[in-house]
């Protein structure tokens, strides 16, 4: 039933889903970089897409924005890493705008605790894995992101975990421009944490807005 009601009523994100699965299998492999660039764009691209079709109103319209500036830095991190760089901060003060028009009413000091924690903890843990000043600074807008995602009344097992899981991939990237070795991990684990923190972020804010319980 679930697996009908995806197929018929939400293909943009069985799209999204197929495009980020055969990124990550395609994304080594020497089929033309402009088809890759695209393929991955896509993939975030379809999500807001899906978003656009399932939301309504001021709060959709900045989760598909979010969505949207992520699927282009996604494409234009290929090219040039500052002009991505730019477009993720970009997408992270749009979640960001999102979730603290969503706040949750009460929060306990556990909560609060591990929201200043990934606030504080992102950009000093960027800075320890790059060395890169500039690197710290884009990672108070993730750190922030993230928080504020923890904060939210969207729920926090879906929305909350999947901004720490798009933290989690940023850590990775910036591990290999510094002092750390970890390959093979960051070629593994990058794009799948990422992907997979999107989707849950999308799906969790669509479904939240819509009234709707969990169909998949």
């Amino acid at each position: 039933m679930a697996k009908n009601a995806l197929i018929e009523h939400r293909p943009w994100l069985l799209a999204s889903v197929v495009a980020a699965c055969a990124y990550y299998f395609l994304w080594n492999n020497p089929i033309g970089e402009l088809y890759l660039i695209i393929l991955k764009g896509s993939a975030v691209g379809l999500l807001a897409l899906y978003a656009w079709r399932r939301t309504h109103g001021g709060d959709g319209l900045i989760l598909v924005a979010v969505l949207a500036l992520s699927a282009a830095a996604d494409m234009a991190l290929v090219l040039d890493i500052t002009i991505g760089g730019a477009l993720f901060a970009l997408s992270h003060v749009a979640a960001i705008a999102l979730y603290l028009r969503n706040r949750r009413n009460r929060t306990t000091s556990s909560q609060k605790l591990l929201a200043a924690a990934l606030f504080i903890g992102a950009p000093v843990i960027s800075y320890l894995l790059s060395q890169d000043i500039l690197i710290a600074v884009y990672a108070v807008s993730l750190g922030g992101m993230a928080a504020a995602a923890w904060l939210s009344r969207f729920p926090r097992y879906r929305v909350g975990v999947g901004a720490v899981l798009f933290v989690i991939s940023d850590w990775l990237i910036f591990s290999q421009t510094g002092p750390f070795d970890l390959s093979p991990v960051p070629n593994m684990l990058i794009w799948p944490l990422y992907y997979s923190g999107q989707l849950m972020i999308a799906t969790g804010v669509v479904q939240t807005l819509r009234g709707e319980k969990p169909a998949y």
